[in-house]
């Protein structure tokens, strides 16, 4: 079992949901505040490995969701300089076992990293159903591929309550 280092943002539907599979697969979480996190350059470039610069944000951030931040057209270091100041544009969950890091939730790659099976077969139910859902984004129930930013979505967004 590993001990898994989890950057968030506190109240994240879809960052708890990631945090009870690895659990239930008998990982210690310890989780960290991305949006307080005190990030430098080099540490915060550790987590994208040899991504594409545009997978490193968050699809879900205001900025791009509004086009004011377009991920395809922003270089390295513009990127990076981008997210110091606005940790929303940084793609999460932010992953730390050891000296390996990863960017978002990958069932298939974390499950190969480091395992994903749960200890108990009391929570293999739970696992499966969460497994079977898109871990990677928003869990509000809206689709984030669109923009539905409509009364309700900026509601949870002012609460904390969504991933953006």
């Amino acid at each position: 079992m590993a001990r898994v280092i989890f950057y968030s943002k506190p109240g994240c539907q879809g960052g708890t949901k990631q945090k009870v599979l690895l659990t239930a697969a008998g990982h210690e979480v310890i989780p960290y505040n991305l949006l307080t996190e005190p990030w430098t350059v080099e540490r915060l470039r550790s987590f994208f490995g040899d991504r594409p610069v545009a997978e490193w944000f968050n699809s879900s951030a205001p900025k791009v969701k509004s086009g004011e931040v377009v991920p395809e057209k922003v270089d390295e270091q513009t990127a990076l300089a981008l997210m110091l100041r606005e940790p929303l544009l940084i793609r999460r969950p932010l992953l730390e076992v050891g000296e390996q890091r990863e960017v978002g939730f990958d069932v298939e790659k974390i499950d190969a990293w480091i395992g994903l099976k749960p200890v108990d077969e009391s929570l293999q139910e739970i696992s499966e159903n969460l497994m079977k859902e898109n871990l990677q984004g928003c869990s509000h129930g809206h689709d984030h591929s669109h923009h539905h930013h409509n009364q309700q979505g900026e509601q949870h967004q002012k609460q904390g309550k969504c991933s953006h």
